[in-house]
């Protein structure tokens, strides 16, 4: 009876890690590819653009791809052992397979957890029910989903072992989350002048056309909406350059940025970063080649920008 409850809660495991699977496979190929991510709300985007969407410089749904895999791993690996003929228990290895499916659920719960606890603080709170971003609670109710499998997958013989497994698992997963993204909250204040915080340095430099397109928006009194983390945000000041782009009224929409406008970024609509602001319409949609800013500003000086996408 044991091992026909096991084999079930396995292939049941298998189903949800699948889906889960296929989950965070579509959000790194979109996000890999460049290619915007079909969401009902804005909020898909907004979030998975975000900082905490991104580990060593690779997207977060990367590493969530590979442990979805690891735990169909060990939940296909112990189907194919036999039963010793009890009917209770199975191999060795069986056992440490459970008790390694345990602590990886652990750990994809518990850091679930914390990414839900960011959605709501971060943006829920600040941007209200459009940054809801459907594939993340999608991403943790499977994973729950997958612990909650674990836990009565089986009949644990020894509860102390697993409780002290949890607890250790919970720890480190806990300490290792808060050092990944510690440095989010310290942003770096590198070349911020009158531009507002940012997180990269920008490193290229203005020539004559992109100062005079510079001037032409400031004149106009366009603006750009963005937040220090955004890396698209980045590459539309690498397009202006570090002379340039200090022309730009910049508008900084990160709580924990230099002089933030919350509130203005929360009235004006957005539903990504970087949006620009010219004559009264927003341009949403990434980064902008200076020359489309150019047509739509109605700017007419030189146009032989240096910086190109």
């Amino acid at each position: 009876r044991d091992l026909h409850l096991s084999i079930r809660r396995q292939r049941q495991m298998c189903i949800r890690d699948s889906l889960g699977a296929i989950n965070t496979a579509y959000l790194t190929f979109t996000k890999l590819r460049g290619i915007e991510t079909a969401c009902p709300t804005s909020g898909c985007e907004q979030v998975l653009s975000g900082p905490y969407a991104t580990v060593l410089n690779q997207p977060l749904s990367l590493f969530g791809l590979l442990a979805y895999i690891t735990i169909a791993v060990l939940a296909l690996a112990p189907l194919a052992l036999k039963s010793d003929g009890t009917g209770k228990t199975r191999s060795p290895v069986d056992q440490w397979a459970w008790l390694a499916l345990f602590a990886g659920t652990t750990a994809m719960t518990i850091f679930s957890g914390y990414l839900m606890y960011i959605m709501v603080t971060k943006y829920i709170v600040l941007y209200g029910a459009k940054a809801v971003c459907v594939y993340c609670i999608v991403s943790a109710l499977f994973a729950t989903t997958l612990f909650v499998l674990t836990l009565i997958g089986r009949t644990w013989e020894d509860l102390g072992q697993l409780g002290f497994i949890g607890l250790a698992v919970g720890m480190v997963t806990i300490i290792g989350t808060l050092g990944v993204y510690a440095h989010i909250d310290r942003p770096v204040d590198a070349d911020a002048g009158d531009s507002g915080t940012q997180q990269y340095s920008i490193t290229s430099t203005s020539g004559p056309a992109e100062l005079a397109l510079a001037q032409h928006l400031k004149e106009i009194d366009a603006k750009m909406y963005s937040a220090f983390w955004c890396p698209h945000c980045h590459d539309q000041k690498q397009l202006f350059g570090k002379e340039a782009f200090k022309l730009i009224q910049y508008i900084e929409c990160a709580p924990e940025g230099k002089n933030p406008q919350v509130e203005l970024c929360q009235k004006s609509g957005l539903k990504g970063y970087p949006t620009w602001e010219i004559n009264g319409k927003l341009l949403e949609g990434g980064a902008k080649p200076l020359k489309e800013l150019a047509t739509v500003s109605g700017y007419s000086g030189p146009s032989e920008f240096k910086n190109k996408m």
